[in-house]
């Protein structure tokens, strides 16, 4: 398999979170760490063929190497979504097969798709040849009654013998009937022995875990164990500092110092600065930033700060400024 810029750095990922990855999310993360694989928001593809295609798939260059996740289920809008996302200039097209959400569910797309391993290799296939960008899928170890030791082999037997070589495994059934998308996250248990084992069973497949994994410790018992890649989610929103500051030194090998909190705030400035020249407001990029010192003394005025401060008429870097003098302050 050859080692694209997107399949390096998917030893450590961050993943597809709706509503939370944007390219301000992406960009401050990048900030933390130079190597990880960053992910969009899922974009469906009707909306890339009949949206703003510029607000929807635009980016930032600092952000590579970056993948867009795609959503849908039909191969020839799948295809052409693909091609027009290619010529944005991304390093890795995924296509979801794991999200449980019930507009998903509606859809045909996402989680319901792990029912449907036939369709899922025609939409890759035809990804594949309209994309010179690698192809890629995110998927569910199963769904409801399927019986995950059966159903995941089969669907990466099956999805891989039309291309793709990449997969990242949510270790985790999505229950469709009877669980809201964010009991998805949790409730169903978690199955890592199952997704190891499929590392070994596909030797040839690049395959990387998901699901619960909330510090770069367990990251690296991952990567003992065999797994290519970690993707955290939830914990690289919430407390990003922690999963993303060492990061680059402590998955993959990268010698330079790790920049400090301080630090990834105080270089945001010019890029909010940007941001709101172009018409934008200052919430849309600080509402990222509230869990930057989570844990660390001043970080509730912190986040205090940027929380009631960020929203109001005017408000630019200077509310970022004294948002840190809480936590420079607690540090002295």
């Amino acid at each position: 398999m050859p080692l694209t810029a997107a399949t390096r750095a998917a030893r450590l990922s961050v993943a597809p979170m709706m509503d939370w990855t944007d390219r301000h999310c992406r960009y401050f993360h990048r900030l933390m760490s130079a190597r990880a694989l960053l992910y969009t928001e899922m974009v469906t593809a009707p909306a890339v063929l009949h949206g703003d295609r510029d607000r929807l798939l635009g980016f930032d260059p600092a952000e590579h190497p970056v993948a867009l996740q795609l959503g849908g289920s039909d191969p020839a809008e799948l295809a052409e979504a693909a091609r027009i996302a290619a010529g944005y200039g991304y390093d890795e097209i995924n296509l979801n097969v794991g999200c449980p959400s019930d507009r998903v569910q509606s859809g045909c797309f996402g989680a319901v798709l792990m029912e449907r391993p036939g369709l899922v290799a025609d939409c890759v296939a035809a990804m594949i040849g309209a994309s010179p960008v690698e192809v890629t899928v995110k998927c569910r170890i199963g769904v409801d009654e399927q019986v995950p030791e059966e159903v995941l082999p089969r669907f990466l037997e099956t999805v891989s013998a039309a291309g793709v070589r990449r997969f990242t495994i949510h270790a985790r059934k999505a229950w469709l009937q009877g669980l809201s998308p964010k009991e998805n996250r949790d409730i169903p248990p978690l199955d890592y022995p199952l997704v190891h084992a499929m590392r070994r069973a596909f030797p040839n497949l690049h395959l990387s875990i998901n699901g619960g994994i909330t510090t770069l410790a367990e990251a690296r018992e991952h990567l003992a164990a065999g797994m290519d890649g970690v993707m955290i989610g939830r914990a690289a929103y919430h407390a990003p500092a922690e999963v993303l500051l060492t990061a680059d030194r402590d998955i993959f090998g990268d010698p330079a110092p790790p920049k400090t909190a301080e630090e990834v705030a105080l270089t945001m400035l010019p890029y909010i600065d940007a941001h709101l020249a172009a018409g934008g407001r200052l919430h849309q990029v600080t509402r990222h930033m509230l869990g930057l010192f989570a844990g660390q003394p001043g970080a509730r005025a912190w986040k205090r700060t940027l929380s009631e401060e960020a929203h109001r008429d005017g408000a630019g870097p200077g509310v970022v400024e004294r948002a840190l003098a809480h936590v420079t302050r607690r540090a002295a």
